[in-house]
């Protein structure tokens, strides 16, 4: 089996200090896995660990955690191309890829909301944004668009292709007929048009013709009660509308194990579901549970992708 490419990310952040901090548990995907960072930091790693890796950027860079720089930028740029790259060329299986700062990539001419939007780019399809945690497990609809566009997004298409995505995420985790919430727009759904008229002018139809396909599909459901019904267990999965409907509430239950996925492209995408932590890096407190979800996550999806 290929190797899951790893990307440092901005190597001013947090992610150097929480991949090197996963090698030290010499995890058994360890021979599993390769390293895409800057020179020195890969010489200080393989000094101690075997590994595979692959260097990017200027081999003098140093690392200076916690400040930013464009060359730290045009280095996590390089180590994107390089994961992307080797998937598209059969190199690696996967890609876990390190946080990066979206204001200094913007920088250097990284001209996408995200790094799910790089990959679409890059291999081509249509993603799909979803996280799973140690409790929760959430996908998008929308994500990186202003709340004000979010309503004319919500077509057949893209909710077609949500809960499609939800329903084999759902599946990966166990459930052989997965039962698959979804959030309403507005407050309370739409209260039958009293609060908003999306649900039952656009949502509700389009998931009625869905239910067909997916038998345990809800129609849509009051959004500030929906997670905590699925963390009861009445639900395996919950689709929400938009970023933040559904960030927050799998942040605050979630925040140390859950991972980003990028769905729906011929290659996976995984990464830990924080940001750069520029305030925190170098000083030894960043955790590094989300990474290793990511990677194992990764491990199971390419498994899975490789064996259908």
């Amino acid at each position: 089996m290929n190797k899951i490419a790893i990307t440092s990310g901005d190597p001013a952040g947090v992610g150097p200090e929480i991949i090197e901090n996963w090698v030290k548990e010499k995890n058994p995907l360890l021979e599993s896995v390769c390293l895409i960072g800057p020179t020195t930091w890969l010489e200080h790693i393989v000094e101690k660990y075997s590994i595979a890796t692959q260097s990017v950027g200027p081999k003098s860079f140093q690392i200076m955690a916690g400040e930013p720089s464009l060359t730290g930028a045009e280095i996590a740029m390089e180590a994107l191309e390089t994961a992307a790259s080797g998937c598209i060329d059969k190199r690696f299986s996967a890609v876990v890829s390190g946080p990066i700062s979206k204001i200094w990539m913007k920088r250097v001419g990284f001209d996408y909301p995200g790094q799910t939007e790089f990959f679409a780019h890059r291999w081509g399809g249509t993603p799909v944004m979803a996280f799973a945690g140690g409790r929760m497990r959430v996908v998008l609809v929308t994500w990186h668009i202003p709340l004000i566009d979010v309503a004319e997004h919500l077509n057949t298409d893209n909710l077609a292709h949500a809960i499609e995505s939800a329903n084999q995420l759902a599946i990966v985790y166990g459930a052989k007929q997965p039962r698959i919430g979804v959030c309403g727009l507005n407050p309370h759904a739409g209260e039958e048009g009293i609060l908003g008229e999306e649900e039952a002018l656009i949502i509700n139809p389009i998931l009625k013709k869905l239910g067909g396909k997916y038998p345990r599909l809800s129609l849509c459901q009051a959004a500030d009660t929906l997670f905590w019904r699925h963390l009861q267990g009445e639900f395996d999965i919950v689709v929400a509308l938009y970023h933040d409907q559904g960030l927050g509430p799998l942040k605050t239950i979630d925040f140390d194990t859950a991972v980003n996925i990028t769905l729906g492209l011929p290659s996976i995408r995984t990464s830990p579901d924080h940001g750069t932590g520029f305030n925190i890096a170098g000083k030894g407190i960043a955790r590094h549970k989300s990474l290793n979800q990511a990677i194992e996550l990764a491990h199971k999806l390419s498994s899975v992708v490789l064996s259908a």
